[in-house]
């Protein structure tokens, strides 16, 4: 593999690796094997699904269940190597790019997958557009170094003039030909894997990635947790790229939904007597969907919530001003500052409902309905949200200005399981 690191004038230098992948004749099928990033996985119950599938589902080592982080980093590590020993799993047998695919009814994604060259938020190549969390990168990087693997691609997107030349005009070319494998998940979404090989076709992907950066739809824990683990080796080498699915906004638009937070320890009733007088309260008529429609409707209008966990719905809207002059901080721009999340961490887990932002205290959960379900079971409160518009995530982005933790929730996500990276093998 070319070690460089891009300059600072470079755009997106992606080059091929030796795919890991799933060997079919080894697994019951390879939609038992997949699974979503690990961070969509709703545990207990999604994991425990996820591993009665297949005993060789991916979530063994994306999610390894033992005595302690260690331990299962170790257990992580161990099962890699078993199956491919066993030949569970195995390297392709040369350096790729992938064309990967995603479909379901008017859906329609493609990208490419492959060993992106790492660049820090300073050089303008790779955007984030979010906050991380300090312990989830510590715990993804310590399964990423255990395992010296990068076991699932996370998802950068860019944006072209929209015509057929470049990347895209490889991609259109190479769909015509019999794919890698081809499955459907239990989502609905069938998804092809194509290899991209032709030193012509490689060289024409490179000179069209080079004119542009990228936006981080989903993975910044993932992305941050590639610097660190870059950063701590003594020379350049593999752990200088990392795995990622890049996708051409301008041909295939990606949707954006929220990720909704569960307030482990703060009942209904707690919640909405603690914003009396601060925020607009309104019970809202179930089911789901209609609430989540007066959500909308609301959300068009300024900062809105819907609370749940209590077999009901209520609306939170119109908050405050002196709550948010006196909460939300100064120095950032307006499209910042009138983030429903700004909101929601600056004034009401910060100042109204005083709860820190820690694993015990918040989940954040990206299904809607599992979040509610969740609540009730545990007797706490769903803050369900509405999604932000992706312009305006770009524009922050280009910016420097990122957006509250798990602020968005870009899709369809790559499946996980299809393709891993061994930094061995690189």
């Amino acid at each position: 593999m070319n070690t460089r690191g891009p300059a600072a004038d470079d755009g997106l230098h992606m080059v091929p690796f030796r795919g890991l992948r799933y060997v079919p004749e080894r697994v019951g099928s390879l939609a038992a094997v997949t699974s979503p990033p690990y961070d969509v996985v709703v545990r207990p119950d999604g994991l425990h699904h996820l591993e009665s599938a297949d005993p060789h589902n991916i979530v063994r080592l994306i999610l390894p269940q033992a005595a302690s982080p260690t331990a299962s980093n170790e257990q992580a590590a161990e099962t890699l190597e078993q199956w491919l020993a066993e030949g569970v799993l195995a390297p392709d047998p040369v350096p790729a790019l992938y064309v990967y695919e995603q479909r379901k009814g008017d859906i329609l994604q493609r990208g490419i997958i492959g060993a992106l060259a790492l660049s820090a938020p300073d050089e303008g190549i790779v955007l984030p557009h979010e906050d991380v969390m300090p312990h989830v990168v510590a715990d993804r990087a310590a399964l990423m170094r255990t395992t010296a693997a990068n076991l699932e691609p996370l998802l950068l997107t860019y944006r072209s003039d929209g015509t057929l030349t470049g990347a895209t005009a490889v991609m259109e070319r190479i769909i015509r030909e019999t794919p890698l494998l081809a499955t459907t998940t239990e989502d609905g979404f069938s998804h092809r894997l194509w290899s991209v090989t032709t030193p012509s076709d490689l060289t024409e992907i490179a000179a069209d990635l080079a004119h542009h950066q990228a936006l981080i739809a989903d993975g910044h824990h993932r992305w941050a947790t590639y610097l660190r683990l870059r950063d701590e080796q003594p020379v350049p080498g593999a752990w200088n790229y990392g795995l990622v699915l890049l996708i051409d906004t301008a041909r295939y638009p990606l949707q954006v939904r929220a990720i909704h937070r569960l307030l482990n320890r703060l009942p209904v009733p707690d919640a909405l007597a603690a914003v009396e007088g601060l925020f607009r309260v309104r019970d809202v008529d179930g089911p789901l969907t209609r609430a989540l429609k007066v959500l909308a409707e609301a959300a068009a209008e300024g900062n809105a919530f819907l609370i749940a966990g209590d077999g009901r719905f209520h609306l939170l809207d119109r908050p405050e001003a002196a709550l948010l002059a006196r909460t939300v901080p100064t120095g950032r721009p307006d499209a910042w500052r009138q983030l429903d999340a700004t909101v929601l961490h600056a004034a009401l887990l910060e100042h109204v409902w005083r709860i820190p932002d820690s694993p015990e205290e918040i989940t954040y959960i990206h299904d809607t309905e599992a979040a509610v379900v969740q609540a009730e079971r545990r007797g706490g409160t769903a803050v369900l949200m509405h999604p932000v518009r992706e312009e305006v995530v770009r524009d922050l982005a280009r910016q420097g200005v990122t957006m509250p933790r798990k602020s968005t929730s870009f899709g369809p996500k790559p499946a996980t399981g299809l393709v891993l990276r061994s930094l061995s093998l690189d």
